[in-house]
């Protein structure tokens, strides 16, 4: 049984190396509160990327610890850690394998072990949150990008984690699939962890900033004071909304 006041995730000093030895992680600490919505914003090879990995074992640590919903990621807990933190990488392509979008979509419960009958029910709700109910008998394949999207999160929402962690996802976007996206990230209802070079939708929909840079917690604070802090956004290689012509948070 999870604490009221147990937080959704609890990183402390978290430290990782590839295998090369390159130092990606400094002993990064973080605490996010359950349904908070949080974005990582940072230059390209800050470790945002790295750090999501780490958050379900998909990269292991080589020091300090991560704890979701109060449970220690380890060897023992790796499957039930899984179970919590359901990630969506940068392509879509890496997540989207199966023959048909209601195959992949069903995947992850089927394979939890859950009664045919709940895994279609999963998967169908998940898809009818992400507004891709009609394409289930669709290849994955032969979708958009935006659409490809929608339904790799779908693919996580079916697991029912209680923590999704988001790579890039407004990437590549054209305008309308991006503000679906958006819209479908307002409103979920969990605790959501962004990596993204997108500010705006950092204006729009993550109230919390994290900055990273070589591999370290360079401010933690309200999105609105990080975006409009020029000086900051411009020393970590960033550049403030109004120069894309976005009205400051």
């Amino acid at each position: 049984m999870t604490r009221a006041d147990t937080p959704a995730l609890d990183v402390q000093d978290l430290r990782y190396a590839y295998p090369d030895g390159t130092q990606a992680l400094h002993g990064i600490s973080l605490r996010v509160e359950p349904g908070e919505k949080v974005a990582l914003i940072g230059p390209n090879g800050s470790g945002k990327s790295t750090f999501l990995l780490n958050l379900n074992g998909i990269f292991r640590s080589t020091g300090g610890s991560v704890r979701v919903f109060g449970e220690t990621l380890d060897d023992r807990t790796l499957g039930s850690i899984r179970a919590k933190v359901g990630l969506l990488f940068s392509n879509p392509d890496d997540q989207l394998f199966s023959p048909t979008v209601l195959e992949d979509v069903s995947y992850g419960p089927l394979h939890m072990g859950l009664p045919r009958d709940e895994v279609l029910a999963r998967a169908r709700d998940a898809l009818a949150a992400v507004g891709m109910q009609e394409f289930e008998a669709r290849a994955p394949h032969h979708l958009s990008l935006g659409q490809k999207k929608r339904v790799a999160i779908a693919t996580v929402l079916s697991m029912g984690t209680p923590l999704i962690a988001l790579d890039e996802p407004t990437a590549n976007l054209d305008p309308r699939s991006r503000r679906e996206l958006i819209e479908l990230l307002d409103r979920l209802r969990l605790t959501v962890i962004v990596a993204t070079h997108d500010l705006a939708l950092v204006a729009d929909s993550l109230p919390r900033t994290v900055v990273l840079d070589g591999g370290r917690v360079i401010a933690d604070r309200p999105s609105v004071d990080v975006l409009n802090d020029a000086d900051l956004l411009f020393a970590h290689g960033l550049e403030p909304l109004s120069l894309h012509g976005h009205p400051h948070a």
